[in-house]
């Protein structure tokens, strides 16, 4: 199971930092990712990390903006959000696999989902 927080509202520029939170048996092999929706457009793929040798994977959009993280101890991945700006506003999910996955940008590769935390963007 899978619980994100720390959405919120935010002026452009400011900061924020995403937890996804995994209770429950976990593997050591597996991939977290994390997604965003917002109101009228596709899910769009994020940012990813690889559990257990922390390879990650970013968005072109957020990249040298957002950095995903995971603390092993607290079986929890972060995504810290800086520099945002208004076209960041979404619907956060994140993700996970069962293991490694090959295309970490695809949903299709993640079988188990968060129930989503609002961000929100203010110009």
């Amino acid at each position: 199971q899978l619980q994100a927080s720390g959405g919120g509202l935010v002026q452009a520029g400011g900061s924020l930092r995403l937890s996804c939170a995994a209770s429950g048996r976990t593997s050591s092999r597996h991939t977290v990712g994390w997604f965003r929706q917002a109101p009228g457009k596709e899910r769009e793929f994020v940012a990813a990390i690889d559990w257990g040798g922390g390879g990650t994977t970013y968005a072109d959009s957020v990249k040298g903006r957002l950095t995903i993280s995971r603390v092993s101890a607290k079986n929890t991945v972060y995504l810290q959000m800086n520099s945002l700006k208004p076209e960041d506003t979404a619907l956060y999910y994140c993700a996970a696999s069962r293991s490694v996955a090959a295309t970490p940008i695809r949903g299709a590769s993640y079988d188990y989902w968060g129930q989503g935390t609002q961000v929100t963007v203010s110009s």
